[in-house]
This record gives C-alpha cells, sequence and structure tokens, in this order.
C-alpha cells in the first residue's frame, strides 16, 4: 500500500490561461505529479482557461496525462483570454452569470483549491475569485516576464532565446545589404524582452516603452555610426514602444493618434520614421506569435517544475491565496494581492539598461 504525505488538500482544479508559451506544460507536469505522486491528490483540469471553469468543461487527470510531458510546447489543458469579472457592453448580469457559474462547478466537484497558470490577467482573476471566498494558488507564467511578485516567469527565458536567435540572423542580411533592420518583439507594455534579447544580440538600439524615444536622437545616432564606417545598424523595438510625443498624451489621446497614422505595427511606424529622417534604407520585422512556441527551454522547464512542486506543497499545507514566485535564487510564494492589477515594468536604473548603454547602445533618450 502506497503512503502519502499529509495533506490539507484532497482535490484541487487546475487550469492554464491567457497566451500559451513554453514552459506550461513542464509546470502542469511538476504540480501535478508532486501532488498526485508525494501527496496521494485527485486533479481535475480544467479546459481552454476560465472558459471550462465556467463551462463546466472539465475531466479528471490520471498519471498517463501529466507523464513524459516535460519537453512539449503549449498547454494540454488548452487556453483562452477568457475574463469573467468583465462586463460586455455595460452587461453586469453577463459577468455575474460567469461568477456564478464558476463558484457552482467549483463547489459541485468538492474541489479543495484552483490551481491557476497565467500571467497578469490571469492573476487578477485568480485574486478576484479568491475574494469571492475560492481557494487560488497562482503560477507565473508569461514570456513578458510583466509579473509583480516574482523576478522571472516561466517562459521569459525560452522567448528570449528565440528572439536572440532571430536578432542573430537578421545581422547578416543587415551587415549583406547595408540596412538598418528593426525588430520588433512582444511584451505588452514593458520592456523586459527587448532589453534582455537587445543586449544578448547585440542590438545597436534597443526602444522600449519605460524609455520614450526621440527619432531624432536615433537619427543622430545612425548618421554617426554611418560616418564611423558601419554601413548597417539592428534596431530592437518592444511591441509597446512609444515616442517622447506619445508618451506626454493621455490614454485615449494616443489610440486616436495612433489610428490616424495607420499604424501597421510599432516596427513598421519607427522603420519609416527612420527612413525618413535618415533617407538610411531600412527594413521592419514582427516576430510575432514565433516568440511564444516551440519546445521550453532547459532553463524554463528547471523553473517550472520547481513553482510546480512548491504549489504542490503550498495544497499541502493549506497555504491557499498565494502565488508561488522566484525571488533572490530561491522558490517561495507571495500574496496574491502582490500581483493582481499591477506590471511590473522595467526600472529606469536596471543593470541591464547601464549595461546597454555601457557597450555603446542607443536606448533613444
Amino acid at each position: 500500500m502506497v503512503k502519502f504525505a499529509q495533506s490539507q488538500t484532497r482535490i484541487f482544479g487546475i487550469l492554464t490561461s491567457g497566451g500559451d508559451c513554453p514552459g506550461l506544460n513542464a509546470a502542469i507536469r511538476g504540480v501535478c505529479r508532486a501532488a498526485y505522486d508525494r501527496y496521494g491528490m485527485s486533479i481535475v483540469g480544467f479546459a481552454n482557461g476560465y472558459r471550462g471553469l465556467i463551462a463546466g468543461n472539465y475531466r479528471f487527470l490520471r498519471p498517463e496525462d501529466f507523464w513524459g510531458i516535460i519537453t512539449r510546447g503549449g498547454t494540454i489543458l488548452g487556453a483562452s483570454r477568457e475574463k469573467p469579472f468583465k462586463q460586455e457592453s455595460g452587461d453586469y448580469e453577463i459577468a455575474g452569470d460567469k461568477v456564478a457559474a464558476i463558484k457552482e462547478h467549483y463547489h459541485r466537484l468538492n474541489l479543495d483549491c484552483l490551481v491557476i497558470l497565467g500571467g497578469n490577467g490571469t492573476h487578477n482573476t485568480g485574486y478576484r475569485l479568491a475574494r469571492e471566498g475560492l481557494n487560488v494558488i497562482g503560477m507565473p507564467k508569461t514570456i513578458d516576464n510583466d509579473l509583480q511578485g516574482t523576478d522571472r516567469t516561466f517562459g521569459f527565458h525560452s522567448a528570449l532565446s528565440i528572439a536572440t536567435e532571430a536578432i542573430d540572423r537578421l545581422h547578416t542580411t543587415a551587415v549583406s545589404h547595408s540596412r538598418v533592420m528593426v525588430i520588433e518583439l512582444m511584451g505588452h507594455k514593458t520592456g523586459w524582452l527587448s532589453l534582455y534579447a537587445g543586449v544578448a544580440g547585440g542590438g545597436d538600439i534597443i526602444l522600449i516603452p519605460e524609455i520614450p524615444y526621440d527619432i531624432k536622437v536615433i537619427g543622430d545616432f545612425l548618421r554617426q555610426r554611418r560616418d564611423q564606417g558601419k554601413n548597417f545598424s539592428i534596431v530592437v523595438i518592444a511591441e509597446g514602444a512609444m515616442s517622447k510625443e506619445e508618451a506626454a498624451m493621455e490614454k485615449k489621446e494616443r489610440k486616436k493618434f495612433r489610428e490616424k497614422t495607420h499604424m501597421v505595427s510599432i516596427g513598421y511606424r519607427v522603420a519609416q520614421e527612420i527612413e525618413k529622417e535618415t533617407g538610411m534604407e531600412t527594413r521592419p520585422t514582427v516576430l510575432g506569435y514565433v516568440q511564444r512556441g516551440g519546445i521550453p527551454s532547459a532553463s524554463d522547464r528547471v523553473l517550472a517544475t520547481s513553482l510546480g512542486t512548491a504549489a504542490a506543497d503550498l495544497l499541502a499545507q493549506g497555504q491557499y491565496g498565494r502565488m508561488v514566485s522566484y525571488t533572490n535564487d530561491a522558490i517561495t510564494s507571495v500574496d496574491l494581492s502582490v500581483p493582481a492589477e499591477k506590471i511590473k515594468t522595467v526600472p529606469r536604473d536596471h543593470y541591464m539598461i547601464d549595461t546597454a548603454i555601457a557597450v555603446g547602445t542607443c536606448m533613444g533618450m
């Protein structure tokens, strides 16, 4: 007879919400294997994030469901961007019905806790569900690395590796054709991915949302490189980057401004601005969803597994209302209120900004 360690949790639900990213399956494996093998817990998997929890689309997970998935990309549970608390067209009853459905399925299945894997939106919802009386434990997933309460999220390292390789490949085209190559990376409203990938890939210019750019400064920098005999340049830009003029605008005004400029994306717009300012041949590349796909890096596999086993320990101890985190080179946890309704931006005094500047990178300021 198998003897399990003592656990406060008998049965829990698990879901993956928001965008997919490498490491989700490794995290599912980590929490489920530890919960099942060490503590003998039962596990209910909800399909397609909160949407499955609302609709009651679930299945009991068996060991064969979560064994051998550490190398797989994506998520075996499926994902969606369903936001149960969001009212559409001012219809409060719709949101109320969704939350009521979540509670109904949670209690009908006699769940002791709900484990959520996701980023900002996922944890915002998780925190609100906790305030509604449900037991929730969060696991930090996002390639953007913009969750408060953890130094790093799983998915970030894999995306960083992919983005850096893309920059490396664009270097050869830039040199061969004496062009300015602009590569737009993801990151939502923060510049973590572009900053790190830009430094790793030797980007000549790195533009992030936290430092609004001046196209005149960029033009002067590129002309200076040309005068030095450097007839090519690599510009790494975050999808949320903005000019100094845009930064001074209110959010609604900025949105209208961008609609009027018919901007396909910030990468294309900056490429046009550079050509207009300098006359240099400039080509944009938007890396897009490639950054989120594929198998997780070794680093993300380790981090996701460690966070998963830590989540299983929280379940066993009955420590609900927490998010597991990686802080100061240790696996720990923080209250769910810490990541809720917040975004972790790159501080202006962050060492990586100084590192970039020290090796001659222009930050657009």
